[in-house]
């Protein structure tokens, strides 16, 4: 895959809601799906393949849902008739709505039934409701622009501050959202998803104040025998703790999977929520809080000691990337 920045995607799309808005001309959701149309479309282009979001569509056999997101090779065959998108519906509703109650519609879930896969979005706040490993229902990714209708609006009113501040963070999701449910086919396509959450996670922890961290930067700066010092000190470590992390959790991940094979009952995700290879851990799973137990490298057994810990506020952010995904093929 090759990706590119886009440039003022963010801010394209509060600035059409926004117009669409105060030409005081809009009814409900349905005189925003334009713009929406145009985000996902945009994105959607530079991906392989391409990604084409459609609006309005028919009943196939588990509703009318909003829009959908289809691959371009359905695209290529002609009719869209028949064919489910790929990548899953989307529902949309008004900004004053609440996502998190909206998925758990029987509209909604009569259409993860159907597609598999649903986005819902109230303009404001993107969720991504799809399928755990048992066939439940679970939120697989979820962005929120602001948390009111109210301060949404006052974002839309200052789009380019908005791109600024969340605009790259915002392109990742919008990103993954649309790979999502696709089958991983080369160690490239692995890499850039691992890049992804990482990049997301290192601008949390940037923006956020940790104080727990301390300790942290401590442990590595003991461990690699250097000093963060300064404001680019201060960049390098928190980058250097991010990438350690993802990459230290896949290569526990890697290590422990050679011994857990599919079809033996274990799920290699390593998203996965219960404890493998740690005393009284279900060995059929593998668990980002044990990963040192696999992972026998000292700086890593360190920092993930204290990123599990409970009153470390860091493991907010590790947390925030633990939602559970549909397994993935690499093969």
């Amino acid at each position: 895959m090759q990706w590119g920045w886009i440039l003022g995607l963010l801010e394209n799309y509060l600035s059409d809601v926004r117009d669409i808005r105060l030409s005081g001309g809009g009814v409900s959701e349905l005189s925003y799906y334009p713009a929406l149309r145009d985000l996902l479309e945009e994105v959607g282009g530079g991906l392989k393949p391409k990604v084409r979001s459609f609006m309005n569509l028919k009943n196939e056999g588990a509703g009318m849902p909003d829009g959908g997101l289809f691959t371009a090779d359905q695209v290529r065959k002609g009719a869209l008739g028949g064919q489910k998108p790929s990548r899953g519906a989307i529902e949309v509703k008004s900004p004053s709505a609440d996502t998190a109650s909206i998925a758990a519609t029987p509209q909604v879930l009569g259409y993860l039934e159907g597609y598999r896969q649903v986005l819902v979005t109230t303009l404001r706040e993107f969720l991504l409701v799809g399928l755990d490993e048992r066939g439940r229902p679970a939120i697989l990714e979820r962005y929120s622009l602001a948390p009111t209708e109210a301060e949404f609006w006052a974002l839309a009113n200052h789009p380019r501050k908005a791109e600024q501040e969340q605009g790259e963070r915002f392109l990742e999701f919008i990103k993954r959202v649309l790979l999502s449910g696709a089958a991983l086919g080369s160690p490239q396509d692995l890499a850039w998803f691992l890049a992804s959450y990482a990049r997301e996670a290192r601008i949390l922890t940037e923006l956020a104040e940790l104080p727990a961290l301390d300790a942290v930067r401590r442990s590595l700066e003991d461990s690699l025998g250097v000093k963060f010092e300064g404001a680019k000190g201060e960049h390098f470590f928190r980058s250097t703790l991010v990438q350690t992390l993802f990459y230290g959790l896949f290569a526990s991940w890697v290590i422990w999977s050679q011994d857990h094979e599919p079809g033996d009952g274990a799920a290699p995700d390593a998203t996965a929520g219960t404890t493998s290879g740690a005393p009284g851990g279900d060995a059929a799973r593998f668990d980002w809080k044990t990963a040192a137990w696999t992972l026998r490298v000292p700086v890593v057994q360190a920092l993930f000691t204290q990123i599990a810990t409970p009153i470390c506020w860091a493991r907010w952010v590790w947390c925030r990337f633990s939602t559970k995904r549909p397994r993935r093929s690499t093969g």
